[in-house]
């Protein structure tokens, strides 16, 4: 597709996306996550060109104006939209396929020192909600979704919804996997889930505790 079919997709997304989409001027105006990602278009041009210094400038000049951190090494497929974008942060050897959204404060990250592949594969439909994080060469399956605050390290199968801190898999292909609510202020918590069965447990012990001092 060439810079203009790209230009029209990438603003198409928007409408398609974010029901405050008033008008194309408004989309190409005051939409950060969308001026971020032209920069991005550009710089990655002319990182694959090997043109050097220049596409890390446009980085970092786009962080400077939206808030949002993309490396020009990183490979993104149409339809890419980030709602707001603020805090978002997109590694080098990232790949992003077709009709993804990110909202804020996501990161895409790498973990450790070495080189090569290092950061998140996320394929076509992928939907990562607000301060999620995303790291290493994992996988992320087409039309999977991941929570809002979830943390994931590992590969997530297509079709399927993570929550939690590690991630865990709640929903594949439509059937539940995990019994635990997807509402956002319902999200599957694990401290909070062992802290309960800690405070089960000692309220067991007080009760026998209390049966054998009755029996003596």
């Amino acid at each position: 597709m060439g810079s203009i079919g790209t230009l029209r997709r990438d603003i198409k997304s928007v409408f398609e996306r974010d029901p405050a989409a008033r008008s194309i001027i408004e989309v190409l105006l005051c939409y950060p996550g969308l001026h971020a990602l032209l920069l991005h278009r550009f710089s990655h041009r002319l990182f694959l060109w090997r043109i050097p210094l220049i596409p890390r400038l446009l980085s970092h000049l786009g962080r400077f104006m939206t808030g949002v951190e993309i490396h020009p090494g990183a490979k993104i497929g149409k339809g890419f939209f980030m709602d707001h974008g603020m805090g978002t942060v997109i590694g080098e050897t990232s790949e992003i396929g077709d009709n993804v959204t990110l909202y804020q404060g996501v990161t895409l990250g790498g973990t450790g020192k070495h080189t090569g592949k290092r950061h998140p594969t996320l394929e076509n439909n992928v939907v990562v909600g607000a301060n999620a994080t995303v790291l290493g060469p994992v996988r992320i399956g087409h039309d999977a979704r991941i929570g809002a605050g979830s943390v994931v390290v590992r590969d997530v199968p297509p079709e399927s919804t993570v929550v939690g801190v590690p991630g865990r898999v709640v929903r594949h292909k439509g059937e539940k996997t995990y019994d635990v609510s997807l509402e956002h202020g319902k999200l599957f918590d694990p401290i909070e889930n062992i802290k309960v069965h800690v405070e089960n447990r000692v309220a067991q012990l007080e009760k026998r505790v209390a049966e054998l001092e009755k029996d003596n």
